[in-house]
């Protein structure tokens, strides 16, 4: 395994840490001379990445060798002892399962029990020193209080000793800098050290280094760039070189963990015969237009139809779902690491992974898990090239879904939009930036059509996570001196990177309601609800009735009919109805409540319940082109927790003026045999149709995803009887098993009503 530390010792610097070995303390002396004697051998560091000064996998070296400690048993007592070692107050949290990458050589301490008083952590409980059953994927790390412990000196933690580590990486265009498009895809390398911005000596800089360095700064690969044109650059500029010897194998995700050196303070010599190294990106199709590469403008990133990320309020974030046998399926986070997440990353047109999530940290998916134990070396070009295993549903559950973070491309659209008024920085009428150089100014957006859609890229572009409402009038919000309304007819479908992506009015503002009142504002959340409709059991329950209409005054009163019903001979004759189940989980993060609040429910005397909603459901019969021929809907809808997963608790329930929502984890069931829960078809006449169902229709309270809203089925009806088959959310097919069901409607059939 190649070794993970950010730096190489050279024979000088080992003799020097050797030396300054021997003069440190330990930072937090124990009353027991023993043990402070024996604790003074040790010397502690956090490592791995991504992570800050304050975090990471904890190191500890005992008897000149460095190694970790196993998760097994660990606590937050042990973390707090660790964070005093390490020269802080306290611990705020820790990890296990190798968070910040697995560790290298010996695996000190197992089954590690602190009470969190001890002075050292040769106090505590453990196995005995190296003796362990763990592995490296168990490594154990800390998060500490960014508060360092009186009087403590920085030189006993040495991981790279605060002054020896890179902690950001950036490409400076070589000429035009400041006026170039953003993102930036060439330039020089640099990286920052405590001391500042430093340039990479580029003596054996490998197309390796250039993958990595591409992938930490969000793109997926990297071209040949022409270095004689720099080094003739090179030699009319000065330059500060902190860094050299950059060794990548080119499947890291960070540069941290590639062989590199640092230059000493005292090197009068930097980079002899050398320059700066140089590299250039190619962007994902997604940032491809931005950055000039017109070209790219309408590619579809690579992995599109085998991969996808679902329920991230960014870009290049969310869980992972492979498409396989025309299903999508979800991935086990059995053994998902970085290697893996990276591959997934690139693969989708984005940079290596910034973080591998496990534990369904993007919220839980629905149907098939495909993948299991998947090991990439992160060369791979597809999740499906790594080797993994294929399971069933009893070798794990969905709350083990894999997700991941990608690196994304800086393109400063955060900086072009801003919120004022607001109670807090998550909320507040919206203003923009418009205008070229030497002719910027803050306008505001006019509330006209503004929803949730407009709302969702709004929170996307600053940065928020996920829209909670999208705001036409904002009076109450203060906009200081901002009045000016310098956007109208914003329309989004909600994909959009920025507002200026949407389509809008332009220059010429069209306002129908003027005023800085009548302006858009938002409400942005970290967590969003997803609503998803169980497809298989639509099919599963679907049949015809003929029912009588002196049963169906309470349906005619909230117009669940089709219209001709109105000139029926009542209560004389029938309507003949489409009925079926609608059972509809809450997978996203946040409970789905209604927009309208309690004060503003409609009572229903017929069907004796509270109406928390106008529109909640649609459902239409159409023609293959698209035409509709019957629909039926819920007109008001009473939200309630039917049931629920073994580990979820129901919240909400409609009797008794009851809260209404649906919470994380359940589902509202509204049975076949229920007022309204069908489609009057008693004008349609015979042919081939499609089913659709529609959750939410008008965006109406805000989710993570709109895109599995609608659901689909094939219905062939010839007058007496209806086939209902294929039925599938609308995004659960491949484009081309899309366009073979929607050229094919009802050719086939697997259930006779």
């Amino acid at each position: 395994m190649r070794p993970v530390s950010v730096w190489q010792w050279s024979a000088r610097g080992l003799l020097l840490c050797l030396l300054c070995s021997l003069c440190l303390g330990s930072p937090s002396p124990s009353t027991d001379p023993e043990k402070r004697a024996e604790s003074q051998g040790l010397r502690f560091r956090l490592a791995g990445f991504p992570r800050k000064p304050y975090e990471g996998r904890v190191e500890i070296q005992r008897a000149g060798e460095w190694g970790t400690i196993c998760d097994d048993d660990f606590t937050l007592q042990a973390a707090h002892v660790l964070c005093r070692e390490l020269g802080f107050t306290e611990a705020t949290g820790w990890t296990h399962s190798a968070k910040y990458g697995p560790g290298t050589g010996r695996i000190w301490l197992d089954n590690l029990s602190c009470r969190g008083t001890e002075q050292s952590v040769t106090e505590c409980a453990s196995r005995g020193w190296g003796n362990s059953d763990c592995t490296h994927d168990e490594d154990a790390g800390v998060i500490c209080k960014d508060q360092r412990l009186p009087g403590f000196s920085d030189s006993n933690v040495i991981e790279v000793e605060h002054h020896l580590q890179v902690e950001e990486v950036r490409i400076r265009p070589a000429v035009g800098w400041g006026r170039r498009p953003l993102p930036v895809t060439e330039g020089l390398v640099e990286v920052r050290l405590p001391d500042g911005w430093s340039q990479v000596c580029d003596k054996g800089w490998s197309a390796h280094n250039s993958h990595v360095v591409c992938g930490m700064l969000g793109f997926p690969s990297e071209k040949r760039v022409n270095t004689a044109f720099y080094r003739l650059l090179a030699q009319r500029q000065q330059h500060s070189f902190g860094l050299h010897g950059v060794a990548c194998m080119g499947t890291e995700a960070h540069l941290s963990l590639c062989s590199l050196e640092f230059y000493r303070a005292n090197d009068t010599t930097r980079c002899p015969g050398g320059g700066p190294a140089v590299v250039s990106c190619v962007p994902g199709p997604l940032y491809a237009a931005s950055s000039g590469q017109k070209k790219q403008q309408h590619l579809k990133p690579q992995g599109e139809g085998r991969v996808r990320l679902k329920g991230g309020a960014h870009p290049g974030e969310g869980r992972v779902e492979v498409l396989k046998a025309s299903t999508w399926g979800t991935v086990c986070d059995r053994k998902w690491d970085l290697h893996a997440a990276s591959v997934v990353c690139r693969e989708l047109g984005f940079g290596s992974a910034r973080e591998a999530l496990s534990g369904a940290r993007m919220g839980q998916g629905m149907g098939a898990i495909h993948l299991s134990e998947v090991r990439c070396s992160g060369q791979e070009l597809s999740l499906w090239k790594c080797p993994h295993k294929n399971i069933t549903a009893e070798d794990c559950s969905h709350s083990q879904d894999a997700g991941v973070r990608c690196n994304l491309p800086y393109t400063g659209v955060e900086t072009r939009i801003r919120l004022s008024g607001g109670r807090s920085q998550h909320e507040g009428r919206v203003e923009v930036q418009i205008g070229g150089p030497g002719s910027l100014r803050w306008g505001l957006i006019c509330g006209d059509d503004w929803g949730t859609l407009e709302a969702m890229v709004a929170c996307r572009q600053l940065g928020l996570g996920y829209a909670n409402h999208g705001l036409q009038e904002t009076w109450y919000w203060d906009s200081g001196n901002i009045t000016e309304v310098v956007m109208s007819g914003v329309r989004c479908t909600g994909t959009e990177l920025s507002l200026d992506q949407c389509a809008h009015h332009g220059t010429h503002l069209a306002c129908k309601r003027t005023g800085t009142r009548f302006t858009a504002g938002v409400i942005c959340s970290e967590t969003a609800s997803d609503l998803l409709l169980h497809s298989a059991l639509v099919q599963e329950t679907a049949y015809i009735e003929d029912r009588p209409l002196h049963m169906l005054y309470c349906a005619a009163e909230e117009n669940c009919l089709a219209s001709s019903a109105r000139s029926a001979n009542w209560p004389y004759g029938h309507r003949r109805l489409l009925r079926f189940s609608s059972q509809i989980h809450n997978l996203g993060r946040a409970d789905f409540r209604p927009k309208a609040g309690r004060h503003s429910w409609v009572w229903h005397e017929c069907h004796g319940h509270y109406h928390s909603m106008d529109i909640f459901t649609h459902y239409d019969i159409l023609t293959a082109n698209g035409t509709k021929v019957a629909e039926g809907h819920k007109a008001s809808f009473c939200l309630e927790d039917t049931e629920c997963q073994e580990d979820v608790s129901k919240r909400y329930e409609c009797a008794n003026f009851g809260e209404q929502g649906i919470t994380v984890g359940c589902w509202d069931l509204y049975r076949h045999d229920i007022d309204c829960q069908w489609i009057d078809i008693t004008d349609v006449k015979p042919g081939n149709y499609i089913l659709q169902v529609v959750i939410n229709p008008n965006f109406e309270v805000a989710e993570s995803d709109f895109t599995n809203n609608a659901m689909k089925c094939n219905c062939k009806y010839d007058g007496h009887r209806i086939w209902v088959h294929n039925c599938h959310i609308g995004d659960a097919f491949s484009e081309e098993a899309n366009r073979r069901f929607e050229r094919y409607p009802g050719q086939t059939s697997n259930q006779i009503i």
